[in-house]
């Protein structure tokens, strides 16, 4: 039998593989250490962010908003303080447009709704009438619309949404709830001639 020559000590120990518990204690280290280092990249360029814009911002200027047709501040000061610089530059606000009229000519009004046994009931559009709310009936105008009521002997009138139809009796072109015939001065005599306008 031949001798075989001594073995280096590092060759004499054989190296075995990590045992599968082994690795995966590396691989969660690994994760961790990667959730780590995204979570601080994230924190950083978060920061860089917030650091930029803190750097454009102009505590000087107020910051006033648009808001429909006029504006806002977040400021403490009121809006009203803006106002006149805007004007100075010529950023006037334009007037809010009053809705137009078109005329429907005139005719007899009555009113409905005070110890009828009108109130509560369903009316034309599906709503509860309410005699105190300003509604009125009409033949033919659509659900909704809203019409201003004259009363010419007196100059009162009043803007009544027509949510019912009728009248129903005689000649009458509308009628009123109670509170709307109250306001033009119409409850003594329980009608009168009134002027219609359209409002669009």
């Amino acid at each position: 039998m031949t001798d075989l020559p001594p073995q280096p000590p590092e060759l004499a120990e054989t190296k075995s593989l990590p045992s599968r518990r082994e690795r995966l204690r590396a691989l969660v280290r690994l994760r961790s250490q990667r959730r780590v280092l995204v979570a601080a990249l994230a924190t950083a360029t978060g920061a860089a962010g917030l650091l930029g814009a803190v750097s454009l911002y102009d505590a000087s200027q107020p910051e006033v908003v648009p808001l429909g047709r006029g504006k806002a501040s977040v400021e403490t000061m009121p809006v009203t303080q803006f106002a006149a610089a805007d004007t100075r530059r010529g950023n006037r606000p334009s007037p809010v447009p009053s809705p137009s009229a078109s005329s429907m000519g005139s005719g007899e009004a009555s009113y409905y709704g005070h110890g009828d046994g009108f109130a509560g009931r369903r009316t034309a559009n599906g709503e509860v009438f309410d005699p105190q709310r300003l509604t009125a009936a009409h033949r033919t105008l659509p659900m909704g619309s809203r019409v201003r009521v004259t009363n010419p002997s007196n100059g009162e009138s009043v803007v009544v949404r027509i949510n019912d139809r009728g009248p129903f009796h005689g000649n009458r072109v509308i009628d009123l709830s109670y509170a709307a015939a109250r306001e033009i001065g119409l409850i003594r005599a329980g009608r009168g001639n009134v002027r219609l306008a359209l409002l669009t």
